[in-house]
């Protein structure tokens, strides 16, 4: 059994595409929610409202044919990759291309603009829109392999499409493979491209924040007069690495991971259940041999719906039996989906280390049905803590919690 750490990390959100940068956000309770123009032509969807990536540039030797297999979502994904190496100092290492690196990781799905070319295939009979990289670009696993065919990479390849749970799978997993000596360096996190198919999915459900002309209010976890959830973009990846290794190299390590635990609700297929989320959170403190007193900070998934907060909430109660400090991060970024469980690791890790936790933004009254925890509002709060925990739920009943502890040496 290996002890495994984070080395580097890589990302692009909508408040920036590095630490200091989405720090000074956050800081300031600035949110990445805009509304969407462009999405006025779909008349029947009810909320306008999404979190897009800000613009990014294209990093030197991503033309055409590096990327024709890519579609936005993969483009994300390998771009977060690429940083996340540049920080951990591997990007021209030998261990990508000897077998003993890989990636685990995933998005709800692949991209949009690939599927549409085959729906209307469907719908008229003609191909045309329809290219040789058509179904690579649409597939589940796009991201990950597109990765690994990037950078030449010859390990294990871990597909996490697994909706609001595919970057903390990728990242568990990620952590799994390592610490049981299968790898010895992984890419570990997720990604999402942003799409009104997506903000459609949860309109159906009535689950979707309609506050239009007022984004900066939205979303407000956790809070009594919230209204839904609003969709975002965004890819983060994490390298993960035996600590064998990173110290044999002499990395720069910002955190050890040491729990991880996932389940199933075996239940609903949408509707959270507080019981099996709780087991998650507990096979994650087993999993690190931790007593939950020792935890100081719990990144909540706290979407700002109504069921997914309280049962979260009375989840985390039942776990910590106290108001241990809480805030949910999908309250500045969106519900990135399959980028929320990397995002949000990475957030809790940065904040971690700098002793400082960012509030939820948008609450102002905690709703009385969701459980007595320890609300971080107003201008956060500062924490000393040696281990935080990130909690993330997905359709399907979809449950995962990671652990990671302050890394003092």
């Amino acid at each position: 059994m290996h002890r495994v750490v984070v080395t580097g990390v890589g990302g692009l959100t909508a408040l920036g595409h590095d630490w200091p940068s989405i720090r000074s956000e956050l800081k300031a309770g600035r949110t990445g929610i805009r509304y969407m123009p462009e999405w006025e032509e779909f008349k029947d969807l009810n909320t306008k409202l999404a979190g897009p990536v800000k613009a990014f540039d294209r990093p030197s030797g991503y033309g055409r044919k590096q990327t024709r297999s890519m579609g936005p979502v993969a483009l994300m994904a390998t771009i977060a990759a690429d940083k996340a190496l540049q920080d951990a100092g591997l990007r021209e290492d030998p261990i990508l291309t000897s077998g003993r690196a890989g990636v685990a990781s995933g998005s709800s799905s692949g991209s949009i603009g690939a599927t549409e070319a085959f729906a209307r295939y469907l719908q008229t009979g003609k191909i045309s829109g329809v290219t040789s990289n058509s179904y690579v670009q649409m597939m589940g696993h796009t991201a990950p392999v597109n990765i690994a065919l990037f950078f030449r990479m010859t390990g294990r390849i871990i597909p996490t499409s697994s909706a609001c749970t595919s970057g903390s799978h990728g990242v568990g997993y990620a952590m799994e493979a390592i610490r049981h000596g299968k790898q010895d360096m992984m890419i570990g996190g997720g990604a999402e491209e942003l799409s009104s198919a997506d903000a459609a999915v949860f309109d159906t459900l009535f689950a979707t924040s309609t506050r239009n002309d007022a984004p900066e209010t939205t979303p407000a976890p956790y809070d009594r007069d919230r209204d839904g959830l609003v969709v975002g973009e965004g890819a983060v990846n994490l390298v993960l690495e035996s600590l064998e290794h990173a110290q044999a190299r002499g990395a720069n390590i910002l955190a050890e991971v040491v729990g991880y635990g996932t389940n199933s609700d075996g239940t609903h297929i949408t509707q959270p259940n507080a019981e099996t989320m709780a087991v998650a959170m507990r096979l994650a403190l087993e999993d690190a041999d931790l007593h939950p007193d020792r935890v100081g900070y719990v990144s909540g998934h706290g979407t700002a719906t109504d069921r997914g907060d309280i049962a979260e909430t009375e989840a985390t109660r039942e776990i910590f039996g106290r108001a241990v400090p809480i805030s949910s991060m999908k309250s500045y970024f969106g519900h990135t989906l399959g980028a929320c469980g990397s995002l949000e690791a990475w957030l809790a890790i940065e904040m971690m280390r700098e002793g400082w936790f960012a509030p939820t933004v948008n609450l102002h009254n905690v709703d009385e049905r969701c459980a007595d925890l320890d609300y971080i509002t107003g201008d956060g709060r500062e924490i000393d803590t040696e281990y935080v925990m990130s909690n993330n739920f997905a359709f399907g009943g979809i449950n995962t919690s990671l652990i990671f502890r302050r890394w003092d040496g």
